[in-house]
């Protein structure tokens, strides 16, 4: 039977969906769509819904999620809280709503396909590892995405961009898009090298992957320095993952 796959990644500023062969091979991308907001997870679900609905050739699907995904479920999410999107007022309704949502159980539900939902970042790196030593992936796109493999097995995710830095701020809003936009590439990309310069004695990786939709908005000059192989991937990946993220689970 030809495995078909959606591969639907939500950021927190768009929304990126292609339709796989079982290689990874891209046999429909749909336009490119701006994440609505107020987001709740029954929009979500009918945006998957309708992406569905386009292809009959679908056979399962991956979605990659912003935040805390742990098997399915979303223990932590940012921007889709925020009634008009990252950086505006939390909306406590919406809070509730996806705090503790089964969104991996509710789509299977919904679709009735076999439904993998995981952190986008994640889903990245699926497309890139080796499956050798400790692979670390890095988005930056709204805010900073994260994953880290150790021989091609998903480690638990951990929400590095709730911790905080300098002057208190959260790293997910000390490198995120409003800063960038605010400094312009050059000195956001020192701010870039910086926080890598930080997080490596605490993860000490083999590898690192950056991605997201400003990785290539870094500048060459600010990856030079380091001693560990860095890899620049590119934003598709995102959605290329979503044939082998299901290897992830083996």
């Amino acid at each position: 039977m030809k495995v078909t796959t959606l591969a639907v990644d939500f950021g927190g500023t768009g929304i990126k969906a292609s339709v796989l062969d079982k290689s990874g091979k891209v046999l429909i991308d749909f336009p490119y769509l701006k994440t609505p907001y107020p987001l709740s997870p029954n929009l979500l679900i009918s945006i998957v819904k309708d992406f569905v609905a386009a292809d009959h050739r679908i056979k399962r699907v991956t979605v990659g999620l912003p935040g805390m995904i742990r098997n399915g479920k979303v223990v932590v999410i940012p921007h889709y809280i925020n009634k008009n999107g990252p950086r505006s007022a939390v909306d406590p309704a919406l809070k509730k709503a996806w705090y503790g949502f089964d969104m991996q159980k509710a789509l299977n539900s919904k679709l009735k396909l076999p439904t993998l939902v995981l952190n986008d970042a994640e889903v990245h790196g699926a497309a890139v590892i080796t499956g050798i030593g400790l692979e670390t992936v890095l988005t930056f796109g709204t805010g900073l995405g994260s994953a880290i493999f150790n021989d091609g097995k998903l480690a638990p995710h951990l929400e590095i961009s709730h911790a905080t830095i300098r002057y208190g701020k959260s790293i997910d809003a000390w490198i995120g898009e409003i800063s960038r936009r605010r400094m312009g590439n050059q000195l956001w990309s020192r701010r870039v090298k910086s926080l890598i310069q930080e997080l490596y004695p605490m993860i000490v990786w083999d590898k690192l992957y950056i991605g997201g939709g400003n990785a290539q908005r870094i500048s060459k000059s600010a990856l030079k320095s380091f001693d560990y192989k860095v890899k620049i991937i590119p934003n598709s990946a995102g959605v290329s993952g979503g044939v082998k993220a299901w290897d992830l689970r083996a």
